[in-house]
């Protein structure tokens, strides 16, 4: 009989391709790029085209997205079928979407993704930003050296392949998305809420809500804050839709929360006092915590954790040994792998540490 249970959580920034936009050494000009595409989704919903901003938007970004055109047209094309025009009147004269174009990882950048969550050795993972579930099961059977036999990613609405998804040592019994939630006519999550039951070793359940809270990146801050704040409220809604008590069962939140622990938007989860964040349970000094390197370090990642996790904790922390330039980010005190840090930024297994803590059974 197992007697202890470690649950850990990675934002991977995919597994063997990632969106092009993404690929930048800086990520500010990534956020350029994807606030144009913006304006560009912007414009090709309106009903009347003003067909110079898109054709100017689109030569700006082709480099970056396809457009794939589904009913009719919305470009008009020469005879190297180059795009030279817009033939579209409006939203009404073509349907379509979006598509981001995609570069493979090396496979040294594979291997450093995999050589975390092999280091943190985790019973069940959430791991953020995942393009789709064969891929999730091609890496789990090619590059994990403990293959996990359980696994779930349900395809969301994110076109850039950052799905959430669940790797598990222990039956996975029950499964909900909520890609779907909405307030009003609006989807409430960027990605996906997936909820998990986990059968675990003593007969007893774990309850998993896995989350991709709104970015802080394009868009303006305010719109993000009130974004990231519905989501973090329809989470505490559904765990009390489905009477879990927080002072009895095994319930943990998880995942890339894209904002601090202080962060007014995170209020909903971060104030419901049977909840805990293991990393404050087990690290006393905050600036210890932190998960991710933006101009600053800050916390991003999260483990919030139910009463009766909190009592069976034994230790937590954070692998951050696959980010390049860690060691200035600490001032020295953790040294990227080699492997990370001889390879230049791109080899870096992810820009996020992976929290983990473990538990009594």
């Amino acid at each position: 009989m197992r007697d202890t249970l470690k649950i850990a959580t990675f934002n991977a920034e995919n597994l063997f391709r990632r969106a092009k936009v993404f690929n930048f050494d800086e990520r500010r000009d990534g956020d350029e790029i994807l606030a144009k595409v913006d304006l560009l989704r912007a414009e090709l919903e309106k009903k009347a085209y003003d067909g110079k901003k898109i054709l100017d938007l689109y030569s700006e970004l082709k480099d970056f997205i396809d457009i794939n055109e589904v009913r009719g047209k919305l470009f008009k094309h020469n005879r190297k079928f180059e795009v030279v025009g817009v033939k579209a009147k409006g939203r009404d004269d073509w349907s379509g979407f979006i598509a981001f174009k995609t570069e493979d990882f090396t496979e040294i950048t594979r291997k450093n993704t995999a050589k975390v969550i092999n280091s943190v050795g985790a019973d069940i993972i959430s791991v953020i930003e995942v393009e789709d579930k064969p891929t999730l099961d091609m890496f789990n059977s090619q590059l994990i050296v403990k293959r996990y036999p359980y696994s779930m990613l349900i395809d969301a609405f994110d076109p850039r392949g950052i799905d959430v998804s669940l790797l598990s040592r222990f039956e996975l019994c029950d499964i909900r998305t909520h890609m779907f939630d909405k307030a009003g006519r609006s989807r409430i999550f960027s990605r996906d809420c997936l909820e998990v039951t986990i059968k675990l070793p003593n007969s007893d359940f774990l309850y998993l809500f896995v989350n991709h809270f709104k970015s802080q990146g394009y868009g303006s801050q305010e719109q993000n804050d009130a974004k990231r704040l519905r989501q973090a409220q329809q989470v505490i809604d559904i765990i009390r839709e489905r009477s879990h008590d927080l002072t009895r069962d095994k319930v943990a939140v998880l995942g890339d929360f894209n904002a601090t622990p202080d962060s007014s938007s995170l209020s909903p989860l971060t104030h419901v006092s049977e909840l805990k964040d293991v990393l404050a349970l087990k690290i006393a000094r905050p600036e210890d915590r932190w998960t991710y390197h933006y101009d600053v370090n800050q916390q991003l990642d999260f483990i919030l954790v139910s009463e009766p996790l909190q009592n069976a904790c034994r230790q937590a922390g954070v692998e951050r040994r696959g980010i390049f330039d860690v060691a200035r980010y600490s001032t020295g005190e953790v040294n990227a792998w080699p492997q990370v840090q001889d390879n230049g930024v791109t080899a870096s297994a992810s820009d996020h540490g992976a929290v983990w803590a473990e538990f009594d059974l």
